[in-house]
């Protein structure tokens, strides 16, 4: 058995909580319950320009509606405080080795990818402000001129080791030199993840696998920075039935379409634990606590798995039928129960 682990869910405010957040949350959770560990809310709001008014309220109020409670987070609090980006600090240290500032424009680099593209060169950005010398470099910024400040990926391969997926080796060659500072002094979230799940000593990283593509730059931080990089366990990917990949955009991909639409959170959360992980028993209606004690990393599967509403509505129905049969008096529940019966398929009297 694992030892007590810290994990975290780190969404960014740019949206309403969604069924691909929801189950790495649930997971996240799962984990730390099964373990005695913590599980941390941490905000990424790096992206600014893209917050959404309300969408932090909604993550919280979507987590808790569905039984998902943080143990440390901004509203909670704790010991590694205050739950949202990091600081640059990291920035300056790796600015004494590979780290570097780079002056080019937006337009400048739409331009070099379209020359790039013509002559059939790799349309990465072409390093060309590591050829500054130093006093010129020193000069630009006296004069205040905007920059941002990259990472240079050394050459060779980066090793990355995922629980699920094992052993994966990434060519360099193929990893722009990332972003690490913005323009106006914010921290990318390749940077703000590595400083603060190291802050935080998190132990355990469950993130979607849309991440995995980024991780061998975050595992170059780490050895650059000198740190240990937690454990990676990237998720598999969500599939309409029709094997499409699931949008955010649409309105069934996010959690407060279920809550509007009547559905029992435990119905939600056990049909979401059921997207990428198996019981090792042929049952599939859990509790909360049923699903703590069954989870572990070794049921997760790294197949896509698909959003069927059919299975929802049935276990939908399985849970509002258990809710029933438990309680001796239904009448603090009836409302409850009246609105879950129009997605059950239950009649309703």
């Amino acid at each position: 058995m694992l030892s007590p682990v810290r994990v975290r869910f780190a969404p960014s405010p740019t949206g309403f909580l969604h069924l691909g957040g929801l189950r790495t949350a649930l997971f996240n959770y799962l984990l730390a319950r099964k373990t005695g560990g913590k599980f941390v809310l941490r905000i990424e709001d790096t992206d600014q320009t893209r917050l959404v008014p309300g969408a932090v309220d909604n993550l919280v109020s979507a987590l808790a509606w569905a039984g998902v409670r943080p143990d440390e987070g901004p509203s909670q609090g704790g010991d590694y405080g205050p739950y949202v980006q990091a600081s640059s600090e990291a920035a300056d240290v790796l600015l004494k080795g590979e780290a570097y500032h780079c002056f080019c424009t937006p337009e400048q680099l739409a331009q070099q990818r379209l020359e790039a593209s013509r002559t059939g060169r790799p349309t990465a950005y072409d390093r060309r402000c590591t050829r500054l010398a130093e006093r010129e470099v020193a000069e630009r910024l006296r004069q205040g001129v905007s920059s941002v400040i990259r990472f240079r990926v050394p050459a060779g391969r980066t090793q990355v080791e995922d629980v699920l997926h094992g052993s994966l080796s990434f060519d360099n060659a193929t990893q722009e030199d990332p972003v690490l500072l913005k323009s106006d002094g914010m921290p990318t979230y390749h940077l703000a993840s590595v400083v603060d799940d190291h802050a935080m000593r998190i132990s355990h990283v469950l993130r979607g696998e849309e991440w995995l593509p980024s991780t061998p730059k975050h595992a170059m931080l780490y050895r650059s920075l000198g740190w240990q990089p937690p454990q990676f366990v990237h998720l598999p990917l969500l599939y309409n039935t029709d094997r499409t990949k699931l949008s955010k955009r649409f309105q069934h991909a996010n959690v407060s379409y279920y809550q509007e639409s009547g559905y029992l959170p435990e119905a939600v959360v056990n049909f979401v634990a059921l997207m990428g992980w198996s019981p090792k028993t042929t049952e599939e209606v859990f509790s909360m606590q049923q699903l703590v004690d069954q989870f572990s990393l070794e049921g997760l599967n790294k197949a896509g798995a698909v959003v069927s509403h059919e299975k929802l509505d049935w276990l939908n129905k399985q849970h509002l039928m258990q809710k029933c049969s438990h309680e001796g008096d239904i009448a603090p529940v009836v409302a409850q129960l009246r609105q879950a019966l129009r997605t059950s398929g239950l009649p309703s009297t």
